[in-house]
């Protein structure tokens, strides 16, 4: 079987594209994503009653139910609330909110992992609760779930490619197009599936880089 490698050549600058605006989507969604992942958790370790339910029940609906199904809603349901956004916000929002109910598990796990021991001593030198979180409970809290938030990152830029269903240019949805285009489908997914594979492993050896600059101690043990 022949490659006409060189034929795809002039694609190469919307495949990057592509790729940047799987860069952006991602960043955009993972903030948005520990955002409500913080908020949430919060809500979960609550003494209010009505807001841990409340947040038990997104973190239960918006996990086991199909990411697409819910980009699905926020694009195509919300309009018929009068809500109408571009295919880029409505699938960042939908990423977004997703990846939030995971990451409010990860920082739930990782504040009760925290020694009460640290809390007490806290309150001992009269330190408010909020000072405490910040300063005492979030870092520690932080470093030991940060490898589980690496994993999530990446899992979000992956999950990116979903958007391509609903007409964002992003690397996959490029790749869609160009292939139809071109019928050259080995040459175009094997080059967005390199540049993947770029994306994925320096993220993952960025946010590695990361975590040994914030968390030293972790990094030696």
């Amino acid at each position: 079987m022949f490659l006409d490698w060189g034929s795809i050549t002039s694609y190469y600058g919307l495949l990057l594209q592509g790729a940047w605006l799987t860069i952006v989507i991602t960043l955009a969604s993972f903030t948005l994503a520990a955002i409500v992942g913080v908020l949430v958790a919060a809500a979960r370790a609550s003494a209010v009653a009505p807001l841990r339910w409340l947040a038990t029940v997104y973190v239960e609906v918006l996990r086991n139910t199909p990411v697409l199904l819910q980009i699905f809603i926020v694009f195509y349901g919300f309009p018929s609330f009068g809500i109408r956004m571009t295919a880029i916000t409505a699938g960042i929002l939908g990423l977004g909110f997703n990846v939030g109910a995971y990451l409010a598990e990860i920082f739930r796990a990782g504040i009760n992992a925290v020694p009460r021991g640290h809390r007490e001593a806290a309150t001992a030198l009269g330190i408010t609760p909020l000072q405490s979180f910040i300063w005492i409970v979030a870092p520690v809290a932080l470093s030991k779930v940060f490898p589980a938030v690496t994993n999530m990152f990446i899992a979000t830029l992956l999950g990116s490619s979903l958007l391509s269903v609903i007409a964002v240019p992003e690397l996959t949805g490029q790749t869609n197009e160009i292939s139809a285009r071109t019928f050259l489908t080995i040459e175009v997914y094997s080059f967005s599936t390199g540049l993947y594979l770029v994306l994925t492993l320096g993220s993952a050896l960025i946010l590695g880089m990361l975590g040994r600059r914030l968390f030293p101690a972790r990094a030696r043990g």
